[in-house]
């Protein structure tokens, strides 16, 4: 009876176990299945926003470009009687490079020297005939004074038309000494004009001679020996110069610097000058940019000056350089993976308990990595960093700060 009993109760409690068993499989079931219809929140990578000093860095490269160059024509024209260079010569400045042959000039300038000699002839003989009038008036007036003084002391004692004869005779020479002197004025402008003829005619002259007007290089030679030159300050556009001459000493390596960059150009900047072909860095100095943007290119022609005093470096020569760019110090930044840019303004992430928001942002200064926003966030907030066009604003997301150079500003 016992023994009975002891399985009856043994079979309730079987079946009340199976009962437990089955009601708990069928809810973790429906748990389960509740659970695989939420979407899984995705873990996203996110950027402290901070504040740090912006760093800017442009490579650019260019060709190097004499600091001086011009071709040397002829004042005068000539054949060339001496020429005293070639290319690569090195010349001083003021050094004679070539000698022309004027003959007409010369004929002019020995004209030009009678004309000065004829002039100053002419004013000894002006001075002479001054001093001659001005004899003849002084006696014609000294006779004239003493009969009047003669007349007056003694009425009747000299003849009225004796007295008339001597007057009139005093204001001839008088008027004999005036031609003299505008004789002797004349004689001395013709000097003048002779002399101005001289100058002119020996200036030209001068230009028979060829000089450098800088010291530099020789770097194309058009004519020799004998060749007729035309004068280049004639309207004839086939006027040949003789040489060119380059200043070498110190080149210009010209850059196009793109729009973005220009605000951040520091005039008188000291930038290190690579060189691939030689394999070595030049120091240089930025001297001089434009003001101006291409219309074609939207760059700015900016110029380096490297100073090439052993002549290492040559015209057309390829070279690179980093500029660093002006930047705001202490900037409010973000990655520039964290914004998508339209113009001034942008769009970026901001990831804000759990889920994504989107935020218009006014940029501003753009660094090697990160970028300034002037407006649309805090400092602190995280924003996500790449494939911005993967999230929707909304949608629950796990932020994963990434690295510790967004929270210390390195690498900015």
């Amino acid at each position: 009876m016992l023994e009975l009993k002891r399985r009856y109760i043994l079979t309730i409690v079987a079946v009340l176990g199976l009962i437990v068993l089955a009601a708990t499989f069928l809810s973790s079931g429906k748990a389960r299945a509740s659970h695989s219809d939420d979407p899984p929140t995705r873990t996203v990578a996110v950027a402290l926003v901070t504040r740090a000093p912006l760093k800017s860095g442009l490579r650019l490269s260019g060709e190097f470009r004499p600091y001086q160059e011009v071709d040397l024509h002829a004042k005068v024209a000539g054949y060339i009687r001496h020429i005293y260079v070639d290319v690569g010569d090195k010349v001083k400045e003021g050094q004679t490079l070539a000698v022309l042959e004027i003959p007409e000039l010369n004929a002019q300038v020995a004209g030009a020297q009678a004309d000065i000699g004829r002039s100053r002839d002419a004013i000894r003989r002006a001075e002479n005939d001054v001093q001659r009038a001005e004899s003849t008036h002084a006696a014609a007036h000294s006779a004239y004074s003493r009969l009047k003084q003669a007349s007056a002391a003694r009425p009747g004692l000299i003849a009225e038309q004796e007295l008339d004869d001597s007057f009139a005779r005093d204001k001839e020479s008088e008027a004999q000494v005036g031609s003299a002197q505008a004789a002797l004025a004349e004689a001395k402008s013709q000097l003048s004009v002779a002399e101005a003829n001289q100058q002119h005619y020996a200036a030209l002259e001068a230009y028979a001679q060829i000089t450098a007007p800088f010291s530099g290089v020789i770097t194309k030679r058009y004519a020799d020996t004998g060749a007729l030159i035309q004068a280049g300050t004639s309207s004839n556009t086939q006027a040949m110069p003789v040489v060119r001459l380059a200043q070498w000493s110190r080149l210009r390596l010209v850059l196009p610097v793109p729009e973005s960059a220009v605000p951040g150009l520091r005039l008188g900047e000291d930038v290190a000058v690579r060189v691939p072909s030689l394999n070595r860095t030049f120091q240089g100095k930025v001297a001089r940019f434009a003001d101006a943007l291409s219309d074609e290119t939207r760059t700015m022609h900016t110029e380096i000056d490297v100073g090439n005093s052993d002549g290492t470096l040559v015209d057309g020569m390829y070279a690179e350089t980093d500029l660093q760019l002006k930047q705001p110090q202490n900037s409010l930044t973000v990655p520039i993976q964290a914004v998508q840019r339209n113009g001034d303004s942008g769009r970026v992430l901001v990831v804000a308990n759990g889920a994504v928001e989107e935020r218009t942002v006014k940029l501003g200064a753009e660094g090697n990595e990160r970028i300034e926003i002037l407006s649309g966030v805090s400092e602190g907030d995280s924003v996500i960093v790449g494939n911005l066009s993967e999230f929707q604003p909304g949608e629950k997301v796990q932020p994963k700060v990434i690295g510790d150079r967004a929270k210390s500003g390195e690498g900015v």
